[in-house]
């Protein structure tokens, strides 16, 4: 039987990837705008030598923008080695690699690590070993940065669904209970919601607020509840 992961990961940036993914300066620009106010907040308290490893870098974007903001010490790898060459191609120390044979195999300790769209590419079983391996990898005080799918946001389906290697997708609460299982004890969750970058930013922001009213009052008239993390992705950072 052929193993899909083998098959679908050989070709996934000509096949896939550059397929569905729209990738200009103008994109870089906003993308990088929205790392600015998402994730750099978490870095300030770093120096810019800090020891940062990316798992499934793809074509180095995160990189890319490490390296913008003066970051020094980063490196990355990633299973697809089409990917890997167009990252390595930018000058970045990347290699073709699986996850849990890095970290396993590597003694090296990390302040951060990133995983964006990584962890909904494993089954629960491989989660719960990658987490632990995680955690042995980062020193004190090192944070963990992930971005997923949201199994409980408004249109989550358009994600889920849109990748075949996609195995389990998870909400802050099950990601919670993952994170927490391997030590994790502070762990944060921010909405991949729209950010101030321009008028257009502004509108779609206050649009959004008004929209997760709307949502909230319908699921306080179902359950008595409500919920902070409504879209298709978000980002949660923990700490060691």
């Amino acid at each position: 039987m052929i193993n899909h992961r083998t098959k679908l990961y050989e070709h996934y940036h000509s096949d896939f990837n550059s397929r569905i993914s729209n990738i200009n300066a103008k994109v870089l620009i906003s993308l990088y705008h929205h790392y600015d106010i998402k994730i750099l907040p978490f870095l300030k308290s770093f120096d810019k030598d800090i020891n940062i490893l990316e798992l499934g870098c793809g074509p180095g974007y995160l990189l890319d923008y490490l390296k913008l903001k003066g970051f020094k010490n980063f490196k990355a790898i990633d299973i697809s080695n089409e990917q890997i060459e167009l990252a390595k191609a930018k000058g970045h120390n990347v290699k073709v690699d699986d996850v849990f044979l890095y970290l396993k195999n590597s003694s090296e300790k990390f302040d951060a690590i990133f995983a964006f769209d990584l962890v909904e590419h494993f089954t629960k079983d491989e989660l719960l070993e990658l987490t632990d391996l995680v955690f042995n990898s980062l020193n004190n005080e090192g944070l963990l940065f992930i971005r997923t799918p949201n199994g409980q946001g408004i249109f989550p389906g358009q994600v889920i669904y849109g990748d075949l290697t996609h195995q389990t997708i998870l909400n802050p609460n099950s990601l919670t209970q993952l994170l927490i299982q391997s030590g994790f004890t502070q762990i944060y969750f921010i909405e991949n919601s729209p950010v101030v970058k321009n008028l257009n930013g502004l509108i779609r922001l206050f649009l959004w607020k008004l929209i997760k009213l709307f949502l909230n009052f319908i699921k306080m008239v179902e359950s008595g509840g409500k919920q902070d993390i409504w879209t298709q992705d978000f980002y949660c950072i923990a700490k060691k």
